[in-house]
């Protein structure tokens, strides 16, 4: 395995290499990135933020995630769909977020599109994005080299949400989503969470 596939962290424990020193991103790395993530508001939640990370580093958006819970209603989608361009100008001057318009835009969009497709069915959202999981066993990756940054699922799942309407929902992005909800995991070989 090349070494920088994999870091011994202070704590004396390997994880993933991308994860580095900070405290933040070695917890989300060890409580959240790669496990099962379900319910409507929480997957609606992790695609806003894989959406602003778009060009962005994760930890950048990780930093903010409070600021993006307190600016965005905690991704209530039914709070966020009534947002209108008052509401978007006021986000615009929120130092908390990332002040990206057409990102901010897509938040709102995209929420209206999640509360249209849960209101008479919660759960769908959840069931729409599970349905592209990825079936059977996965070869775990040796190396960070050996995770590809999209996959044939991540298009299909990118492809399906875009003729919804969706928005900041490309390929590599919806594979970055799969891996931070779970339905792959990307742990590599030596790190103390794969499984």
């Amino acid at each position: 395995m090349s070494a920088v596939s994999l870091r011994v962290g202070a704590d004396g424990v390997p994880r993933c290499a991308w994860v580095g020193e900070d405290a933040e991103y070695r917890r989300y790395h060890d409580e959240e990135w790669g496990r099962p993530l379900h319910g409507d508001r929480a997957l609606f939640e992790k695609l806003s933020l894989e959406g602003f990370q778009a060009g962005l580093s994760w930890i950048t958006i990780l930093k903010r995630r409070e600021g993006f819970r307190r600016a965005f209603a905690g991704f209530e989608p039914a709070a966020i769909a009534g947002l209108g361009p008052a509401d978007v100008e006021r986000l615009m001057g929120d130092a908390g977020i990332i002040r990206n318009r057409a990102k901010i835009e897509a938040t709102i969009a995209n929420a209206r599109l999640v509360l249209e497709l849960t209101r008479d069915d919660a759960g769908a959202f959840d069931r729409l994005l599970w349905s592209f999981a990825p079936a059977g066993e996965r070869r775990r990756p040796a190396s960070l080299g050996d995770i590809p940054v999209s996959t044939p699922e991540s298009v299909a799942l990118s492809t399906a949400l875009r003729k919804r309407g969706f928005r900041f929902v490309g390929a590599t992005t919806m594979y970055a989503l799969m891996q931070s909800t779970g339905m792959v995991d990307d742990h590599v070989e030596g790190c103390h969470r794969a499984a």
